[in-house]
C-alpha cells in the first residue's frame, strides 16, 4: 500500500528535455494490434477489450478509465510503435482500487511485429492514490550515440480538498540493440500537495524541475542534469474574506543523475512513492 505522506511534494516543467505525450491515434487499429501482441487474447463482444486467461483484461479505449492502450510513434527511430498495454486484474480490482502490470512493446510500424517487449509487474496497482494517467514519454533521452530512450509516466493523485496529493512518476527504458530494459526507476516529475481548510488557509508545496542530457559520461552513458525550484504558498483571507496568496522564497537544487553500469540511481528526495 502507497504511503499517503511525503515529506516534499514535487513538480515538473521539462525545458531541455520537453516531454512529448501519447496520442491516441498512434495506436492505429488498436484491436489489430493486441491480436497480433497475445494472439490468445479474446475480443469482448463490444470489440473494445480483450481478455487473457484466467482474468487479465486489456482495454482498448474507455473515457472513465485511464487503464488503456497507450500507443506513440517514437521519433527517434519512426519506423517504431511504443506501446504502453495495462493488463488489469479483474479478479482483484475494484473501485477501491487496480491490481495489474504494465507490459511495454516496441512494435514495427509497418508488420505490427512486436520487436521487444518488456513487463513491468505491479505498475497499475494502486489504492487511495488512485493512478489519473498513464502516458509515454519520447523526449529526446539520447543516452549514447545509438542508445535512445523513451519514458512511462504515471500520475496518481488522491481525492482530498483539504490536503490534496498528486505526483507524476517518470521510468525511462533504453533499447540498446535487440535489449530493452529499464535505466531509471522512478524519478518524481511532477506533482503538488500540502494542507488546507478546503477553502482558502493552508499551506502548500509545488516544483519545478527540468532535465538535460550533460555531454559527460559515465561507462557509456551520458549524465543527466536536474534542476528542481521548490515554491511554497501560504494562502489566507484577507480583511475583506478574499483569499489572498503569500508566497515563500523559491529554494533551487541541482542533481546530476550518473549511469552505474545498470541503471541511474535517483536523489532520494526525487523517488516514487513505493507500492
Amino acid at each position: 500500500m502507497r504511503m499517503l505522506l511525503r515529506t516534499l511534494f514535487l513538480g515538473l516543467a521539462a525545458v531541455s528535455l520537453s516531454p512529448a505525450w501519447a496520442a491516441a491515434g498512434d495506436c492505429g487499429d488498436a484491436a489489430a494490434l493486441v491480436q497480433q501482441a497475445y494472439p490468445k487474447a479474446r475480443k469482448s463482444a463490444d470489440g473494445a477489450s480483450f481478455t487473457l486467461e484466467p482474468h487479465i483484461s486489456i482495454a482498448l479505449a474507455d473515457a472513465d478509465s485511464p487503464f488503456v492502450l497507450v500507443c506513440r510513434i517514437w521519433p527517434a527511430h519512426d519506423d517504431l510503435l511504443l506501446v504502453a498495454v495495462p493488463l488489469t486484474d479483474s479478479a482483484q480490482s475494484s473501485d477501491d482500487g487496480h491490481v495489474g502490470d504494465i507490459e511495454l512493446l516496441v512494435v514495427d510500424r509497418n508488420s505490427l511485429q512486436v520487436r521487444q517487449r518488456l513487463l513491468q509487474p505491479g505498475l497499475i496497482t494502486d489504492d487511495a492514490l488512485a493512478i489519473r494517467k498513464i502516458d509515454l514519454d519520447t523526449g529526446r533521452y539520447r543516452l549514447a550515440p545509438e542508445v535512445s530512450a523513451f519514458g512511462l509516466r504515471i500520475e496518481i493523485a488522491n481525492h482530498s480538498q483539504a490536503n490534496p496529493f498528486s505526483e507524476t512518476d517518470l521510468r525511462l527504458y533504453a533499447l540498446a540493440g535487440d535489449t530493452l530494459r529499464l535505466v531509471l526507476d522512478g524519478l518524481v516529475v511532477a506533482g503538488n500537495g500540502g494542507e488546507g481548510d478546503a477553502n482558502c488557509a493552508g499551506s502548500f508545496h509545488s516544483s519545478q524541475v527540468s532535465l538535460a542530457m550533460s555531454p559527460v559520461s559515465h561507462r557509456g552513458y551520458h549524465d543527466i542534469s536536474v534542476a528542481e525550484r521548490t515554491d511554497t504558498d501560504n494562502p489566507s483571507p484577507d480583511k475583506d474574506g478574499e483569499c489572498q496568496p503569500h508566497p515563500g522564497k523559491p529554494m533551487n537544487r541541482t542533481y546530476r543523475l550518473r549511469y552505474d553500469g545498470s541503471r541511474y540511481p535517483v536523489p532520494e528526495a526525487l523517488k516514487v512513492m513505493g507500492p
